[in-house]
């Protein structure tokens, strides 16, 4: 009996170093994992400060003035006028933040002016330019047909009101007077 005891133990500490074994090479494999990302982290540190300071070489003002003075010919910069520049909330709204259009019975469509053609609805202007298209003159057919898709276009509406020139915040403005990059 004491020797199926020392038997059966014999067995679990064999099992017990084989776990221990197979815990500390995994161990080992996750450590040299975490170098390797370590390394590429800062690998990546690296470009991006290298970048940075790339970056502040090439848009340092004297570099731009000489370049611009340089290709001027060729570029045909002008100055921008002051009266150019305008806040984002100036702008007009995109049509995805327009409200859907009303879409009105074929009743009213044709009291209107406007006649369904092939299923879909189009304004008397539309119908004119087609058939001034089959009858050949093109460009009167070109000019109406542009002027019947610009009436049919919704025109967009601003949100809210927007602030006068003279009530805007003025914004924030990096100094690069020395060329660097800040974070």
């Amino acid at each position: 009996m004491l020797r199926t005891f020392d038997i059966v133990l014999i067995g679990v500490m064999t099992a017990m170093a084989s776990v221990t074994y197979t815990i500390k090479h995994r161990a080992e494999l996750k450590l040299e994992e975490v170098h390797r990302l370590e390394s590429e982290i800062k690998l990546e540190k690296d470009t991006i400060e290298l970048l940075k300071a790339d970056w502040a070489l090439v848009v340092q003002p004297n570099r731009l003035e000489r370049l611009v003075n340089t290709y001027s010919s060729e570029l045909k910069l002008q100055p921008t006028l002051s009266t150019a520049i305008v806040q984002p909330s100036e702008l007009p709204m995109l049509r995805s933040q327009l409200p859907p259009e009303v879409v009105a019975d074929a009743k009213d469509d044709t009291k209107a002016g406007n006649a369904k053609v092939g299923g879909t609805k189009t304004s008397g202007s539309k119908v004119a330019a087609a058939a001034a298209a089959k009858s050949g003159d093109s460009t009167d057919a070109e000019i109406r047909k542009a002027i019947a898709d610009v009436a049919s276009a919704p025109a967009p509406h601003p949100a809210a009101k927007q602030p006068s020139l003279a009530k805007r915040k003025k914004q924030d403005v990096d100094n690069i007077a020395t060329g660097s990059v800040n974070e």
